[in-house]
């Protein structure tokens, strides 16, 4: 269920807050306005300085959030001066005057914690999840960059993160499919000067442009106390929290006054068709946006819910034109996005290739029309609203999800607890609200169109439209921006206390393992379960082994078939009336294939889980194999094959397998299949795959929440009855690393903003007894946000917006892996700093970097146990791997018994720079030539296939 102003994106990385908030007290409303049982008590009140202040205790864990959100967003910027709000989010995290540099994620790390922060259109938020015994830490840093942070704002850190900053919007924007769409919207949709009408990440040139000076002033102006909500969520004792925020927020100055932003809507005279040759599309994307509202009001929830009716579901109109009867798509989607201060209503369709989208544009005004003549039912009301109950409680299932809307509430309504409102406003929503609203802001209304083609392919763009102004970056030599930095003390601002002391912390809290337990069924099938009965909750899963793996020969893309084919109605039930069915539930099911699994997953209220597992075993045991849906799953399929093939990430994990497993081995060929074998498939190869692979004999159950083992087990009563075991085999497959010398493969993406890295070769598997021990002796090099690599190409040089190495591994070999992706005109500097450290790893590490992966590793287990979906993978781990109840317990021990030797040892068996892959994906004709010169044993040219070209082959 999408909800109104419940799912910001933010830039520097995307948070969904899935659920609701409400609350005992502070309600400010009586009598029949919500279930009771909706509901998080919180304490607010309000310092001196205008910090509002938010306490919400929770107990069940050892675990406190601390959520702190400011009322500045990029509506706050002005024209010239933009990406300013992002940018300054980087800035806090730098450093500031009682916190050294570098130290806010290395201080959160040691504590076993973990932080973020993120910049939207309307906020800003910076968050921690950390051990109870570290909350007193965490205020410490948040108010220190809250006060005390101006005078440590340098030249080169500035420009730094202008660095940083810049490479985020190459790698989300500038080197993506569609990556300029809402640019070119909000550009045309919002009039010049309007907040909306530029994007959070800002503009390259106003980032390249902006001074030191400008982002004090903008630090002054947005980042005081009384601009914020200080959310503290978890197991904490109120009389010290509350001391806590008085010694470390209350002697903060207030800043000036932030006066709030008036509503600015927008309306448009006439329609606006404008179109852009994307470097990166290989399917044309067609968006109509039309002017609507702001959040919290009648008409935007009517809008929500206009947009679920139009396009969610096999039963909604677009859906029924678009994808089923003309099949144009294999998905369209239409939602309202009512923000603070105006509104838009979205309808986008990605297209198959190479269909015109004219005929798009028209299949929609078709829906429409569909739309007008059948009108809403109260099915589809009641169906929408369904899922309210699950999402509220699936959004307070960890201490952090109940920070971001005790937060988000408070800055948005002046009220913590308005959910209260708020579902009651989506609950009122009726049929003929939906209608109004379609027929005030929709139907005949002007409208913004965008078309977005495949280079080379003007004939797909909605007729009558006009060249979009996209700017795009050129291709430069790498020029280091020079800075003159003195050292020199920090001026510090006065305080009643020493500030440049870390607060004591405590001891940690002692690792403690949720009961479990397991079960063997008639059938052979295990299960495994945990109970947790603080939400009436229930998460489930059911892994059939096998997977990808057993793709017959030729046929590859089977098993990922299959998945979907089951989700396409039962024996008794058409797709439609399968989809309501859960839908009725407020439940989610779904199933994916992995390499070496087929996996169903579902969640549901505690009440309404026998009925879901009832689903589930009608799924499994009664497939429908509707062919006119193979038809359309196969078209799909295909479709997201096609796209990927542009996609610079897709191509570098792709050609990356390809190398490292060799053409044979099904690890290097893509779970979807390719276009050719997806083609080839029948629904005949569907029924044998089914009839062959799968089995109660290979498949775990996994189930955690408000149920226990008896009311599990009782669930499982048809499926233990029904399913019968059979011989499954499993094929095996010769993984290993024959790799003797350090190779170049570059394949070419014209005019990349960035360069993909992959390096690395075949490693471990995760059942060999050294796979855990690796782990920790790669997190120092590139295990978190402090690694080496990170801290080099990222907060040293700027190159990057992250860069990170790892093991990964399952029954089957796996692979060390270094990657980032790179500013394009750094690509060999970083290749060679990729090498340089992972070599100069090898000498060892110092006991204070071996203290901190000790720390950061153990100290985190407080965090491990926290929700439903962590239980939940612990289960599966467990279950894949046939390990101890108590792994974990073992592995903290691993981890504490670990010396400078056994690092400095398995450092040298397992990273050999000499003999890695090095892939780079990228502009070919500026960065290919110079690996010629850097020492590596061999360098080549590979198609986006992973086969040999020689340069001369390059598209001109």
């Amino acid at each position: 269920m999408k909800l109104i102003n419940l799912r910001p994106a933010f830039f520097g990385f995307t948070l969904l807050i899935l659920g609701l908030v409400s609350c005992d007290k502070n309600m400010g409303n009586e009598g029949d306005t919500a279930d009771a049982s909706l509901s998080i008590e919180y304490e607010k009140y309000e310092l001196d300085n205008g910090l509002n202040v938010i306490l919400h205790q929770d107990k069940s864990d050892p675990v406190v959030s601390v959520a702190i959100q400011y009322g500045v967003g990029s509506n706050r910027e002005k024209k010239g001066r933009t990406g300013f709000a992002h940018l300054f989010e980087h800035m806090l995290f730098q450093q500031s005057e009682n916190v050294p540099e570098d130290q806010f994620f290395k201080t959160i790390q040691d504590a076993g914690g973990t932080l973020n922060g993120g910049t939207w259109q309307d906020g800003t938020v910076y968050y921690e999840v950390v051990p109870n015994n570290a909350l007193e830490t965490v205020l410490w840093l948040e108010s220190d960059r809250m006060g005390y942070l101006e005078n440590t704002i340098t030249e080169a850190a500035f420009a730094n993160q202008q660095e940083v900053v810049q490479n985020e919007k190459r790698q989300r924007v500038d080197n993506n499919p569609y990556g300029h769409t809402s640019w070119v919207i909000d550009k045309n949709l919002f009039p010049d000067g309007h907040p909306y009408s530029w994007q959070v990440i800002g503009e390259l040139e106003d980032l390249q442009n902006a001074t030191v000076a400008d982002v004090k002033e903008f630090y002054d102006r947005f980042y005081g106390p009384n601009n914020a909500t200080l959310v503290i969520a978890g197991d904490f004792e109120e009389t010290a929290a509350r001391d806590m925020v008085e010694k470390y927020f209350g002697e903060i100055k207030k800043r000036q006054e932030v006066k709030p932003l008036k509503v600015q809507n927008v309306t448009l005279d006439a329609t606006k068709r404008l179109y852009h040759e994307d470097n990166f599309a290989t399917a044309p994307q067609l968006n109509m946006v039309w002017p609507t509202v702001e959040q919290y009001t009648e008409d935007a929830y009517a809008l929500d819910v206009l947009g679920q009716i139009l396009s969610d579901g096999k039963k909604a109109p677009l859906y029924k034109v678009l994808v089923k009867e003309k099949e144009l798509t294999s998905r369209v989607d239409a939602y309202s996005g009512s923000d603070q201060i105006a509104g838009k209503f979205t309808i986008r369709v990605t297209a198959n290739s190479g269909v015109d989208l004219d005929s798009v544009e028209s299949g929609i005004k078709e829906g429409f029309e569909l739309f007008e003549k059948e009108g809403v039912t109260d099915n589809d009301i009641e169906r929408i609203k369904a899922g309210l109950e699950t999402d509220f409680y699936n959004g307070i299932s960890s201490v952090l999800g109940k920070s971001f809307q005790l937060a988000s509430y408070d800055v948005f309504t002046g009220d913590p607890g308005f959910i209260t409102q708020d579902i009651e406003n989506i609950k009122a929503v009726t049929k003929e609200d939906v209608v109004g609203v379609y027929e005030k802001y929709i139907k005949g209304k002007p409208f913004i169109l965008t078309s977005f083609v495949p280079k080379g392919e003007m004939e797909l763009i909605a007729e009558n439209s006009e060249k979009a102004d996209v700017v795009e970056e050129e291709i430069t030599e790498n020029v280091e921006t020079a800075v003159a930095e003195t050292e020199q003390e920090i001026k510090k601002t006065p305080s009643s206390f020493d500030r440049s002391t870390p607060p004591e912390m405590g001891e940690t809290p002692k690792l403690s393992i949720p009961d479990s337990w397991t079960a063997e069924l008639d059938d052979d099938l295990d299960v495994y379960g945990i109970e947790q009965h603080e939400l009436p909750l229930v998460n489930f899963s059911l892994v059939i082994d096998g997977g990808h793996l057993l793709d017959p020969e030729g046929k590859n893309g089977v098993a990922n078939l299959m998945t979907d084919i089951l989700m396409e109605g039962t024996a008794n039930k058409t797709p439609e009336e399968l989809e309501e069915a859960i839908d009725l539930l407020g439940a989610s099911i779904y199933i994916y294939t992995t390499d070496e699994s087929i996996v169903v997953r579902g969640n549901t209220l505690k009440r309404n889980f026998d009925k879901t597992m009832a689903l589930v075993q009608e799924i499994l045991l009664q497939p429908r194999w509707d062919e006119d849906e193979l038809k359309r799953i196969k078209l799909s399929t295909v479709n997201s094959i096609q796209r990927d093939a542009s996609n610079p990430n897709v191509i570098a994990n792709s050609v990356y397998n390809k190398v490292l497993y060799g053409e044979d081995n099904p690890l290097a060929q893509p779970t979807k299949g390719t276009v050719e074998s997806v083609e080839g498939i029948t629904m005949q190869d569907l029924k044998d795959f089914y009839a062959k692979n799968f089995s109660p004999s290979v498949t775990n159950f996994h189930v955690v929440g408000d149920v226990d083992k008896d009311e599990a087990l009782a669930a499982l009563d048809e499926i233990e009855e029904k399913w019968k075991a059979k011989d499954v085999k499993i094929p095996s497959f010769d993984v290993t690393n024959d790799r003797d010398k350090a190779s170049l493969y570059f394949v070419d993406v014209p005019n990349a903003k960035q360069s993909v890295i992959n390096i690395g070769y075949i490693a471990l598997p995760r059942t060999d007894e050294d796979f855990f021990p690796a782990e920790v002796m790669n997190y120092k090099l590139g295990g978190s946000f402090s690694g080496n690599v990170n801290l080099i190409l990222r907060e040293e040089k700027g190159y990057t917006y992250g860069a990170r190495s790892g093991f990964n591994g399952s029954k089957i070999p796996g692979t060390f892996t270094a990657s980032s992706s790179v500013r394009t005109n750094t690509t060999g500097e970083s290749v060679e700093i990729f090498k340089n450290e992972i070599e100069k790893y090898k000498e060892g590490i110092s006991p204070e970097d071996l203290a901190f992966t000790k720390n950061a590793l153990i100290k985190s287990n407080a965090r491990r146990f926290e929700t439903q979906g962590s239980l939940l993978n612990m289960l599966e781990e467990r279950s894949a791997y046939d390990l101890d109840p108590n792994y974990i317990e073992k592995e903290e021990q691993t981890i504490g018994a670990m010396t400078l030797e056994q690092h400095k040892a398995l450092a040298n068996k397992y990273l050999d720079a000499s003999k890695m892959a090095y892939l780079v994906v990228g502009d070919a004709a500026t960065q290919f030539q110079q690996f010629k010169n850097m020492g590596f044993d061999e360098v080549q040219l590979l198609d986006k296939e992973g086969n040999e070209i020689e340069l001369s082959a390059l598209k001109k």
